[in-house]
């Protein structure tokens, strides 16, 4: 097979297909976002986990309901808020009266996806204990420990930090995230076309009452193919091809974050490991059973800008660490 030829021969033929069938379904009920749909998929496709970050409206939670029932997976959702306790995701140990013995209630986190809302809106405390179970993938309760259904994926959403009432997440915490996705508002195309379905939404009449339809409504039960197809796509991601070429450009990145002199804190080893899983995965939704530059532009911004932080005298000069990622880009790829 040439360097140029699609994914045919060392590929299950169906999974482009299937790839492509998720999107389609996806954009169904989603305006936009395509960017999104495609890093919820490197994110499951490599048992990474998601953040994202954006403000309040944005169609996170119904982008990612919308992917869980297209994959016909396990959904459960947490609305993260002062008052929750670790408890409360993982679960605990019950006193049963009668039989003077404990028994286990599991939490939330016993899932296949898990959208943590708003998670820094939580203490660290619970964040913690989120974030432990998300690298271990198993959590103890009591004197037992349980291991995490597979596939397990967490896509946490979180508002910007300049808000009232959030707690900023740790570097250590954010670099269990294997991409962190900025979200900008929708182009005035895209914000009619949203318009334009909410109006012919219609209401839903039950128990003799009517209630204005959401998109959440339009949310099938119908999956797009099956649990194999996600095992094949998974397996399918291993075989994608990573040059040596490609292997060194991501070595110079990560190690050029270390030692810029604007920045007081690069990215750790794990960025470099996320950048190749994920440009893996990139190169495979793209129909490619290869990986080349485009992939680490591409996922560069969401692997490595939570992972980095800007001196005081940088920030004092008003950069930015897109900024300076991209000169970094520039000079380490060419």
């Amino acid at each position: 097979m040439s360097s140029q030829d699609p994914v045919q021969e060392t590929l299950p033929p169906s999974t482009s297909k299937w790839l492509q069938a998720i999107r389609e379904r996806t954009r169904e009920i989603v305006v936009g976002q395509d960017v999104v749909v495609e890093r919820t998929l490197i994110a499951l496709l490599t048992s990474g986990h998601l953040l994202l970050e954006g403000m309040p409206g944005l169609a996170k939670t119904l982008l990612v309901n919308t992917v869980a029932k297209a994959l016909h997976l396990d959904f459960r959702r947490i609305q993260f808020t002062i008052d929750l306790l670790p408890s409360d995701i993982v679960g605990t140990e019950i006193l049963d009266e009668k039989s003077g013995t404990f028994r286990t209630h599991k939490g939330p986190i016993f899932t296949n996806l898990l959208l943590a809302d708003e998670i820094n809106r939580a203490a660290p405390k619970v964040q913690g204990a989120l974030l432990e179970a998300m690298q271990e993938r198993k959590v103890t309760l009591g004197s037992e420990t349980f291991s995490l259904p597979t596939p397990f994926l967490v896509i946490a959403t979180q508002n910007p930090i300049e808000q009232s009432g959030t707690f900023e997440l740790p570097e250590a915490q954010l670099d269990r995230f294997m991409l962190c996705h900025r979200l900008n508002y929708p182009t005035p195309d895209e914000e009619e076309e949203i318009l334009r379905r909410n109006l012919k939404l219609g209401i839903s009449e039950k128990d003799g009452g009517a209630v204005a339809k959401t998109e959440f409504d339009l949310i099938g039960d119908n999956a797009v193919g099956t649990t194999g197809d996600l095992v094949a796509a998974t397996q399918a991601v291993h075989k994608i091809h990573v040059s040596d070429v490609f292997l060194k450009h991501v070595i110079d990145v990560v190690e050029r974050t270390r030692k810029h002199p604007d920045l007081e804190l690069g990215c750790s080893p794990r960025a470099g490991i996320s950048l190749l899983k994920a440009a893996r995965a990139r190169a495979l939704i793209q129909g490619r059973d290869y990986v080349i530059p485009e992939d680490l532009f591409s996922l560069a911004e969401d692997v490595c800008l939570h992972r980095i932080r800007l001196s005081y005298e940088a920030l004092a000069e008003g950069k930015t660490p897109k900024g300076i990622l991209n000169e970094i880009l520039e000079t380490s790829v060419s």
